[in-house]
């Protein structure tokens, strides 16, 4: 399992800078991939041969060179965790048309765009690979004010199978890990305020929200051999939050 290349988008923060921390414990030499270069630099600086790299991951050409670069400096991807994402709230009838239709360019097309470069040159070079796709609760549970942010997740979710079913043939397993409620920058406005705090928890039977780590090994488990069976999967990580239905 050493010395594997393993690219992370959204790789500078949150979620993304934890993915690339666990893959880079286990021996993987992680690639950060993220819209701020400074940001996924300095995570890239505490990681054993990483490397942090400026992506837009909605802008096709970037994603391509980007793949392109990590290949000649540090080798042939051979995992992918696409992590980059947005979340724009909003009840659907005065939601910003520009902002659902950013979202879903972030969170699916950025996506797919970063597993169509790193399958293409594994399918030619006829290397296996597995890649990882960060969905949501949000891609089966539907809430208040979330319309641009689950519909963009549930296309995760379905983008994840669709890739799984096209790409098993050539070895490459795709899954999705599905976060609940997760501690993150992004979440701090919302877990910071008792109100709001309480209404998110409310729930999820273990009350209280994910840690990082604990998203990220979860997506360690699915870019293993461990989980060399598993394909098309989605995986929750919600403290029990699906489970009551």
């Amino acid at each position: 399992m050493s010395r594997r290349v393993a690219v992370v988008t959204g790789g500078g923060a949150g979620i993304g800078a934890e993915i690339a921390r666990v893959l880079a414990e286990r021996g993987d030499v992680v690639a950060c991939l993220d819209r701020d270069g400074e940001a996924a630099r300095r995570v890239a600086t505490g990681l054993p041969g990483a490397r942090g790299f400026q992506v837009d991951v909605t802008d096709a050409d970037a994603v391509d060179a980007a793949i392109a670069t990590v290949t000649a400096e540090l080798g042939l991807p051979t995992v992918l965790v696409c992590s980059a994402g947005i979340e724009v709230g909003g009840r659907a009838d005065e939601l910003d048309p520009a902002a659902f239709s950013r979202t879903l360019d972030v969170n699916v097309t950025g996506s797919f765009l970063a597993a169509r470069a790193v399958a293409s040159r594994l399918i030619a070079a006829e290397e296996r690979g597995r890649i990882v796709l960060i969905a949501s609760v949000n891609a089966v549970k539907a809430l208040p004010g979330q319309v641009a942010y689950a519909s963009s997740k549930g296309a995760v979710l379905m983008l994840t199978r669709s890739l799984a079913v096209d790409w098993a043939p050539f070895g490459i397993a795709v899954n999705a890990v599905g976060p609940g409620v997760t501690d993150t920058a992004m979440s701090a406005g919302s877990l910071g305020d008792p109100v709001r705090r309480a209404a998110l928890l409310d729930g999820v039977p273990m009350a209280r929200p994910a840690q990082p780590r604990e998203i990220a090994t979860a997506v360690a488990f699915l870019a293993s051999e461990d989980a060399s069976y598993v394909d098309g999967a989605y995986l929750p990580v919600d403290g029990g939050w699906l489970a009551r239905g």
